[in-house]
């Protein structure tokens, strides 16, 4: 079947699928597309399944302005044809934070090049090219990636920045990677910690919420 045809069948399928309910609140809460038909994910899942992973099949569908699509995209693109020019491509069209986060979840974790993507995106000073950093270095870090010293001093002066940052979900992933990072051992656990109890971080109400939360979940380990 053609890319177009099988565009024309997926948009079939999500219009059968469509939940107006689920669609308004997503506007409601800011998460703006083009069109959105409000198809839960175990849905779109279920769709993603009737496909085989296709190169020109993702990239149409990532270009389409639809949540839908953009969500089936990260699932049914090939990762040996994903070249890291296109990551960069895709990370910049990125607009919303559920389309940051499934991305990372559903395709970037599992580039062979997603340790340097990582560091590259979170150095970037746009806010959802540096989240996709910070969520992609959680994925990594959670699946036990360890870094060398270099590499972990790095990542911890690009968090602590973040975290001091007026953008919230620029704040949000990186506590989320930093979270991840503490909780590997011990060593990180006391790192992170040490961040947490610096003076800027404790004067920042932004963060109070979140730093209680990175204390709670690693606190364990010391």
């Amino acid at each position: 079947m053609e890319t177009n045809e099988l565009i024309k069948e997926i948009k079939t399928q999500l219009r059968l699928s469509m939940n107006g309910v689920a669609s308004q609140s997503m506007r409601e809460k800011g998460l703006n597309y083009k069109l959105n038909f409000g198809v839960e994910l175990p849905r779109i899942k279920e769709i993603a399944r009737q496909f085989e992973q296709n190169h020109d099949l993702a990239q149409a569908l990532w270009k389409e302005n639809i949540r839908e699509s953009k969500i089936l995209a990260g699932m049914l693109q090939p990762v040996d044809s994903f070249y890291p020019e296109i990551a960069d491509i895709w990370v910049e069209d990125i607009q919303n934070a559920e389309i940051a986060e499934l991305t990372c979840m559903n395709l970037f974790q599992y580039l062979p090049y997603a340790p340097a993507k990582a560091f590259q995106w979170m150095a970037d000073e746009r806010e959802y090219v540096q989240a996709c950093g910070f969520l992609l270095a959680a994925r990594l870090l959670g699946k036990g990636v360890e870094m060398n010293e270099r590499a972990e001093e790095e990542f911890l002066d690009q968090a602590l920045s973040a975290l001091l940052s007026p953008v919230y979900f620029s704040r949000k992933s990186a506590s989320v990677a930093l979270k991840k990072y503490g909780l590997q051992n011990k060593g990180n656990a006391e790192k992170v910690i040490n961040i947490l109890d610096k003076e800027e971080i404790h004067a920042n109400e932004d963060v109070k919420s979140l730093f209680e939360n990175i204390r709670f979940e690693i606190e364990y380990l010391l």
